[in-house]
């Protein structure tokens, strides 16, 4: 694999990560904490044993987990919390002071867990282990400056274990800015198509999307077509898939064995979440899937629109548009650090499982 022959060759790059423990991710900036989280449990052995290993979220607020001057890139994100908080929890990623943050998505859904229910990824750029441990390995560059924030919008406080990983090293100029936006829609109109992405301007290329997707009809639920709209593509797109199931890899309703949904999770294409309905209280199917771009890139040179249907089957034979609640994440790299055309409504209650 050439990401392993390249540690082969020395490379001009500097190693730094921030934590609680090391705040500003400084050499020789780890372990000098004196209070936090952990002073009461390290009060007989001192500086240095573990006194500051998370950070404590204040409901409605916002915590600034890292503010890097320089240039570089991130390279590897950890985190940890309760699952009740991974969708009242909104991360937040600015590039170069850019008016916007580039990434804006619920802490769960940015690591394919959107139903605020563990579920384990074993994927390439994202990997979420037992029990909670939540990895992103997109690679995220900056020209000047990056900050990482995340927001508490619950009325809770919580502990937040993290660590953010990076390299200031040389970035070639003009570079492409990783990006993710979510949307949900809840329920999808009728007879209309969910706005994976809506149209943006720019040059780059898509990476990738999950779902957290709810079926609220009978029956199987993903006949529909995810489409990209590509440049001047407008009434038609350029690349438009035969079914949900088969954009992420799958086939044949995904059922295996029969009666089934076969989950599975793989470097590039997953559907590792399957909730079936209780009998009482949750009373849908829910899912999780995953599509990374990773070996097959969408570029775009001026601009880019994505869409996915959701059909079903009604009698006859026919398609049955459907109205389920969808919530996806995009997961982009564009040639600017933000996208204004990008509104994206994160308040709590619309972010709600529910």
């Amino acid at each position: 694999m050439s990401l392993l022959s390249e540690l082969t060759h020395a490379k001009a790059s500097l190693s730094r990560s921030i934590s609680a423990e090391n705040p500003t991710g400084e050499p020789s900036g780890g372990g000098r904490a004196t209070t936090g989280t952990g002073a009461a449990a390290a009060r007989e052995l001192g500086v240095g044993w573990k006194v500051s290993p998370s950070v404590e979220l204040a409901p409605h607020s916002t915590t600034t987990l890292a503010d890097i001057t320089g240039q570089g890139a991130i390279k590897h994100i950890w985190m940890t919390c309760f699952p009740a908080h991974w969708r009242s929890l909104v991360l937040e990623f600015t590039w170069d002071d850019a008016a916007l943050p580039g990434v804006r998505v619920p802490y769960g859904d940015f690591f394919c867990n959107g139903w605020n229910t563990r579920c384990n990824i074993n994927s390439l750029p994202v990997a979420v282990n037992p029990a909670g441990g939540m990895n992103c390995y997109w690679e995220m560059p900056f020209l000047s400056h990056a900050t990482i924030k995340i927001v508490n919008l619950g009325d809770e406080a919580l502990p937040l274990y993290y660590q953010i990983d990076y390299a200031l090293e040389a970035i070639a100029s003009p570079c492409l800015y990783f990006q993710a936006y979510w949307h949900r829609s809840h329920p999808l109109a009728a007879k209309a198509v969910h706005p994976v992405l809506p149209q943006i301007e720019g040059t780059g290329h898509f990476v990738g999307t999950y779902l957290a997707y709810q079926s609220n009809s009978a029956g199987w639920w993903g006949e529909g077509e995810m489409k990209f709209y590509l440049d001047a593509d407008r009434e038609f797109p350029t690349i438009c898939g035969t079914g949900t199931e088969d954009y992420f890899g799958g086939a044949w309703n995904f059922e295996q064995p029969q009666g089934q949904y076969g989950r599975y999770s793989t470097a590039f294409l997953g559907l590792p979440q399957v909730i079936q309905p209780d009998g009482l209280y949750q009373s849908q199917q829910r899912f999780g899937l995953y599509r990374w771009h990773v070996l097959d890139p969408i570029r775009f040179t001026t601009g880019l629109r994505v869409t996915l249907q959701s059909l079903g089957w009604r009698s006859g034979g026919r398609y049955l548009p459907q109205q389920d609640d969808i919530a996806s994440t995009a997961f982009f790299y564009l040639d600017r650090p933000d996208c204004a055309s990008l509104e994206p409504r994160l308040d709590a209650d619309w972010l709600e499982v529910n």
